[in-house]
């Protein structure tokens, strides 16, 4: 099993390049499936993740085939496949095979898609998207460990959901996936749909752009209110997805712990208000590097290269994890490792997986005081963190173990990085190319 070996104290220097986003990337080529007539589906910016590899695999499963260049562009041909099945082995690896579901059941009909798998992160229900799909006219049924949906009956034959009032709120908000799926499902509706409480995520609305560059009419993008006028037919698209606001969150909260200067080149400034927010009240004050622009001015740019000014001392904060355009859960664990080494008392509450703190006693192993209180934890700031062997539990929290091991004095263990190749591109390559003493070992 590989692991990460980091010997830390380094301060991170150099330039890095924003990918395209894996959470915006799965439910863009999931809606490939909806692609009619003879146009192809094209998608640039696509990371090499496990995860797009698994969903690559899961979409031949389909009968959809894409290719894939060296550039990270996808591509490939409208399918008249009917296969409908989303088999265990695949979908169990990843959460977001359950965004099939929708796409599937609008173009064959039907869709029998195995039950998630993914992080261990707590629970985190398909109600949302089954309830969503029931009010389309969807017949649903589990039959040994898989979601069977069959849309109804079409005046004309075949099979055609109906559009409807989807309301899409839940215990801890809105489902980002589950807006996916249902979003997906109603372009091809007879009707309007209507969606209330909808996921306002970046990913959420470049997964719309991208459905109107097909044919889709839909209103609203970016709001908890979208108005979907379902169309007899998609056709392909050539569409670039948008770089991953968490894996430059992640880049830059590294350069922040170990005092670095990181030039960070398609940084999603305008998807990334919360988290800037937070840096601010730390003390990382963002910049421009080709114009000198402040940091307010760049809350209205889509992308931009920017450096973190990184202070002698950081100071403590509080967040709260919230939906978009709240602090996000995704970012949690790093912030939590930069907040390990601020000047005082921070308080982290997590309301989105109550149960994503798993790394707080990873972080504790390295010398960070951190204590859980329920849905939060009080971060103490140390004067250091000192490198031990941790074992990561999640994607997410796998970053936050490597920003502090990249923080510590002397040698840090990450194990079980498979989680962290989920999310990030050869992570330890480019972290070398900014200086970082880490390297991928078998252990």
């Amino acid at each position: 099993m590989d692991a990460f070996e980091i010997t830390g104290g380094r301060p991170l220097r150099g330039e890095v390049t924003i990918q395209g986003a894996k959470n915006a990337a799965l439910p863009l080529m999931a809606a490939a499936l909806l692609a009619g007539g003879d146009t192809p589906v094209t998608l640039r910016n696509v990371p090499d993740l496990s995860d797009i590899r698994s969903m690559l695999k899961l979409l031949a499963e389909l009968g959809l085939e894409l290719t894939r260049d060296t550039g990270g562009t996808l591509s490939s041909a409208p399918s008249a496949s009917d296969k409908v099945l989303a088999p265990y082995d695949i979908v169990k690896t990843m959460r977001a095979g359950i965004c099939v579901l929708g796409p599937l059941l609008a173009k064959r009909g039907r869709a029998e898609v195995s039950m998630p798998g993914g992080c261990a992160i707590g629970t985190r229900p398909v109600d949302l998207h089954l309830r969503g799909l029931e009010a389309l006219g969807a017949r649903i049924t589990l039959d040994a460990g898989y979601i069977v949906a069959e849309a109804p009956p079409a005046r004309g034959g075949g099979r055609r959901l109906r559009g409807a009032h989807v309301f899409l709120g839940g215990p801890n908000g809105s489902t980002v996936l589950g807006t996916a799926n249902v979003m997906s499902a109603a372009v091809l509706a007879a009707g309007t749909t209507v969606i209330e409480c909808a996921a306002c995520e970046p990913e959420i609305e470049d997964l719309g752009k991208m459905l109107v560059g097909m044919g889709a009419e839909i209103e609203g993008l970016g709001s908890p209110r979208v108005t979907v006028h379902g169309v007899d037919e998609l056709a392909g698209v050539d569409h670039a997805v948008m770089p991953d606001r968490i894996e430059a969150g992640t880049y830059l909260a590294a350069a922040a712990a170990t005092g670095g200067d990181v030039a960070i080149h398609r940084f999603p400034v305008r998807a990334m208000g919360a988290f800037l927010a937070a840096l601010r009240d730390v003390g990382v004050r963002l910049e421009e590097v080709d114009g000198g622009s402040a940091d307010r001015e760049l809350n209205d740019a889509e992308t931009a290269t920017v450096r973190g000014v990184i202070p002698r001392r950081l100071d403590p904060t509080a967040v709260v994890t919230q939906p978009h355009p709240g602090f996000p859960t995704d970012l949690q664990a790093q912030l939590m490792a930069l907040l390990c080494l601020a000047d005082g008392n921070s308080l982290v509450t997590e309301k989105i997986f109550p149960d994503r703190f798993l790394h707080v006693p990873e972080l504790q192993r390295m010398g960070a005081d951190v204590t859980r209180l329920g849905p939060s934890a009080m971060v103490r700031g140390v004067r250091e963190l000192i490198g031990a062997p941790v074992m990561a539990s999640d994607l997410r929290a796998s970053a936050g173990l490597v920003i502090a091991g990249l923080a510590a004095r002397g040698t840090t263990l990450v194990q079980r990085v498979y989680h962290l190749d989920r999310g990030y591109e050869a992570m330890e390559t480019r972290l070398q190319a900014l200086g970082a003493d880490i390297q991928r070992v078998r252990r």
